[in-house]
């Protein structure tokens, strides 16, 4: 068998992660699970959420956690998602109150079930998170919202410090990666944003899907032409087996090099590692 081969069955030394644990991950999982809360770091199986709990930090998914997508690397499920919970702005800025932390990112599903794609509960869970901490900076990871303007000025007009939305993969693997989504339109999203008001945008990508240097490339002077402020780079990993496989463990070395690229292009922040997710070190980016 091929080394390379090799590779795509066995995760590499550098993809290895402590169990959590510590009392501030105890702390962060009570506070979650007494207030009936979702977390892309589990949702997601984020390989972070050890180092993140542990540190005091967490990225909260609101609007429940079935959405009405099925991108083929996510390990949020697919199917009809409940009615949002009214009541769930407030238990989130109730438990980022009792976390104590002073940079929170939220994120959801996508809602394209909803009239207003769930931009409204989006708008009021900010809108409580500031008034539950008063001084607080945010950053808020949201979807597409099917590239509507208006929805988009929703979001805007409450102004998180940062507003970030992930291309998560190259253009040419977009159709296979995220199905409902189109690259473009995802384009279109970080520069409607960047044009009317919102100061720092954000997007994120996975390697190891099968993307080559010249994709990667391709893909940065994209972002940057629609003048994304901070881009995370990681290593895509297979939640399950009915999602796509891992077609490369791609090397630190490599993600030193697009870290250096995107460096040089411009981008204000730049985060790129095997176990990078979106919202890795995300306190820094509002620096």
């Amino acid at each position: 068998m091929s080394e390379k081969n090799l590779l795509r069955r066995r995760k590499p030394e550098w993809l290895r992660v402590k169990l959590p644990s510590g009392t501030n991950f105890r702390k962060i999982r009570s506070i979650v699970r007494e207030h009936d809360l979702h977390t892309i770091c589990t949702s997601g199986s984020c390989p972070n959420m050890g180092e993140c709990w542990v540190d005091g930090t967490a990225t909260f998914m609101i609007l429940g956690n079935i959405c009405t997508r099925s991108c083929k690397f996510c390990n949020v499920a697919t199917g009809r998602p409940l009615a949002p919970d009214p009541e769930e702005p407030h238990k989130v800025a109730d438990a980022i109150r009792k976390m104590k932390i002073r940079h929170a990112v939220l994120t959801s599903v996508d809602r394209d079930d909803l009239p207003d794609l769930g931009v409204g509960h989006w708008v009021e869970t900010v809108r409580k998170v500031r008034e539950y901490n008063p001084g607080i900076t945010m950053e808020t990871l949201i979807p597409d919202f099917q590239g509507k303007p208006e929805i988009l000025d929703r979001i805007i007009e409450v102004a998180p410090e940062v507003v970030s939305h992930n291309l998560e993969t190259v253009r040419r693997l977009t159709r296979q990666v995220r199905i409902q989504a189109k690259y473009d339109r995802s384009l279109f999203v970080l520069q409607y944003l960047k044009e009317n008001g919102i100061r720092r945008t954000k997007s994120g990508i996975m390697l190891g899907l099968g993307e080559t240097d010249d994709d990667v490339l391709e893909t940065l002077e994209d972002l940057r032409r629609v003048r994304t402020d901070i881009v995370t780079i990681g290593q895509y990993l297979q939640p399950k087996p009915e999602l796509l496989p891992v077609a490369e463990y791609v090397h630190p070395d490599k993600f030193a090099y697009f870290e250096r690229v995107a460096r040089r292009m411009g981008f204000r922040h730049v985060e790129s590692g095997p176990l990078v997710r979106s919202s890795y070190h995300a306190h820094k980016h509002v620096d």
